[in-house]
């Protein structure tokens, strides 16, 4: 195996790492927040591999008080 594939390898695996921190995050902030999610909301963050995306949801949890305001698209969701 070739140091490049080797490497290639490493970025995707932290990659992926990052985005299941993050989608780990939005869970729990919106539990402890009791805001209820749908298997399939649920679905969505967990199945999400986009950091940045991610990180808009999980910003917007912090204020938001239903899972529609997390995954609203528009001007209080950047």
């Amino acid at each position: 195996m070739s140091e490049e594939i080797r490497d290639e390898g490493r970025a995707q695996g932290r990659a992926q790492g990052r985005a299941q921190g993050r989608a780990d995050s939005l869970l729990l902030v919106l539990d402890v927040r009791g805001i209820a999610l749908t298997e399939a909301a649920r679905e969505k963050i967990t199945a999400c591999t986009d950091t940045q995306l991610l990180h808009q949801w999980l910003e917007r949890a912090a204020t938001a008080t239903t899972a529609e305001e997390v995954f609203a698209k528009g001007p209080q969701g950047h």
